[in-house]
């Protein structure tokens, strides 16, 4: 979680914070955060599918820069979502794990569920793995 509390400290205006993500589980095989409905939505009051790309976006990125090391930084190169049922309030719970963690690639599958257990969205994200550039 010091990786996680450092990340988000670079940028107190980025989307994670904007968007109400909270990061609660954080281990190299596996991420959990959960995001608020309310101020997710799109104009029919339901969670807008880019707010699930987006916590699934985080999750993926964060898990690939655990995995990645402290002298290298990940972005994002490849996500794709399919939503499966609306959420209209609560939170929304982001399971991150694994598919493939090389050296320069990783890949993560996001489940995003509702308050009662329901998949919301599936995402899989790819991000690039890059040496950190001098001064980063």
């Amino acid at each position: 979680m010091a990786l996680v509390e450092q990340m988000k400290a670079l940028n107190p205006t980025s989307l994670l914070h904007r968007m109400g993500i909270e990061v609660t589980e954080a281990a190299p095989d596996r991420l959990v955060a959960t995001m608020p409905v309310e101020g997710n939505t799109q104009p029919y009051g339901l969670l807008h599918g880019g707010a699930s790309v987006v916590l699934a976006e985080t999750l993926g990125s964060i898990g690939s820069a655990i995995h990645a090391g402290p002298d290298r930084i990940v972005v994002g190169t490849d996500i794709n979502a399919t939503h499966h049922r609306a959420a209209r309030s609560g939170l929304v719970t982001g399971v991150a794990t694994p598919i493939s963690l090389g050296n320069t690639l990783c890949s993560w599958e996001v489940v995003v569920t509702d308050e009662d257990g329901r998949r919301v969205c599936t995402s899989r994200i790819t991000c690039l793995v890059r040496e950190a550039p001098p001064g980063a």
